[in-house]
Parts: structure tokens; sequence; C-alpha cells
């Protein structure tokens, strides 16, 4: 009877992660480029009291054997890389990627790191940069007299200088991209960091090989799904609570068993 306890219990836990997940999407809902995760788990081991297939007489065999499990644990939180909707802010400095990419962050400490939040700004002394002040790589710089700020769907980044009519190109845009992008690590600040899950980043073109391309004056919004993750939380609400139920009845069903004797 102990280890229905201790099933019901890992059943809890369980859950508990899934729900501190789906917090984690719902807190992040308008977040810019931000992308939702899910919580995989698998079942435990299994302690078997008959295998499937023993001898039952000399010419037959038992067709299902009798396992019981240990419960379950948590494997992976995945991170769900599908493309966020698109809102239009015609701002020159919001950049959306259409397709697959990451721009690339120099961080303080002078790694790189990567990131889906095309919100950019221009820092003092003309860089385009992130939120957080953090210039894109490779590093592009505004002239402080340019009226005007034009990016290409291939990156091209073009400005309008005081008397002149033409737009001259001052700089290029790179996206990269990773074959296994789930395998990032998460820094916080819509940051990504490669491990060897990822892959080495994969340097390119927006719109060339495979890269998406860049929309100008559009931001992508997160990837959560309100309705989704509401039905996520109410399911793992209903599973903590039916493990829950499952430990007050191996609770209830050792006090029967104490019981007897009176």
């Amino acid at each position: 009877m102990l280890q229905s306890l201790w099933i019901a219990a890992t059943g809890m836990e369980a859950q508990k992660l899934a729900v501190d997940t789906i917090a984690n999407n719902l807190a992040n809902v308008n977040t810019v480029g931000f992308k939702r995760s899910r919580a995989n788990f698998q079942d435990l081991m299994y302690l078997t009291l008959k295998a499937p297939g023993t001898a039952a007489t000399a010419e037959t065999q038992v067709p299902t054997g009798v396992e019981i499990g240990h419960g379950v644990r948590p494997v992976a939180v995945q991170r769900i890389f599908s493309q966020g909707d698109y809102k239009k802010t015609d701002n020159p400095l919001d950049l959306a990627i259409e397709g697959d990419g990451f721009f690339q962050v120099l961080l303080p400490n002078g790694e790189l790191a990567y990131t889906r939040s095309g919100a950019l700004k221009i820092d003092r002394e003309g860089r385009i940069v992130t939120s957080d002040g953090d210039p894109i790589q490779p590093e592009i710089s505004i002239p402080e007299d340019a009226t005007a700020i034009s990016v290409g769907s291939d990156g091209t980044v073009s400005v309008i200088q005081p008397g002149t009519t033409e737009a001259s190109q001052i700089g290029q845009i790179q996206l990269v991209k990773f074959i296994n992008p789930a395998g990032l690590r998460s820094l916080g600040r819509n940051l990504f960091m490669p491990t060897d899950a990822s892959g080495e980043p994969i340097l390119g073109i927006p719109g060339e090989e495979g890269f998406g391309t860049i929309a100008q004056g559009y931001v992508e919004m997160s990837n959560v799904s309100v309705v989704e993750e509401m039905v996520n939380m109410i399911v793992a609400l209903r599973a903590y609570e039916v493990n829950a139920k499952a430990i007050q009845t191996a609770d209830e069903m050792m006090q029967m068993t104490n019981n007897i004797k009176r």
C-alpha cells in the first residue's frame, strides 16, 4: 500500500512542473519573440511480478504479464519554435523574422547570444541595439543626420541623408540558425546560447539557403495560445487533483487495515 503513496506523489510533482511551465508561458504571452515551452514526461521503471511470455503449461504461454509501474518523471521542458503572430508597428527599427533564423547579439562579456526579438533601438553612438543596449552583430551604426531608415527583406540596411534623394547602404543584417533550436539554452531577456545539443550556429543572409526574411515595421509576438494554455492548465490541475485523491484513498485503505483488529 505504501508504494501507491509514492507513485501518486510522483504524479503530483510532475503536474506541478507542468503548471509552472504553463504559468511561464502565460506570463510571457505579450513578450516579443517569446517561444512557448512544453513539459514532457515518461513513466518510471516497472516491478515485474510475472513476465509476458512465461510458460503457463508445457504448451501455452502467458499472453500478458504482471507489471507495476513506479510513477512518472519529467524528462524535458521543450521549447517550441513555431512562428508567432506579427504585429504591425510602423517603427523602422522593429524587425520580424519571417521563417527560420535568429539575430546575433554581442553580450558585455564578449560572447554572442541569439534572439528572435526584433524590437530594436538606437544607442547614443548610433548603433542598432536590443532593449538592454547590446549591439546586434555585425554592428550597424545609423548616421546621426539620417532622415529615414530602410531595411530590406534580405537584411540590407539603408538610410537617406539630407541633400540626397537616394538611399545609401550602411550595413547588412545576418541571421543564424541551428539544426536543433530546441537544444538552445535560455538565458532570459529573450536570449539563447548554443549548446552541444543545438549544434553549431549556421550563419547566413536573410532569404537565402533556408533562412527567413526580414519584415520591417513588424514585431513577432509570442507564439503562446492563451486558450490552449488554459486547457492545459485545467488538465494539469485535474491530474494533480486525482493524484492527491489517490494518496487519500491509499491512506484510507491503510487506516482500514490498521483497524481490522478493533
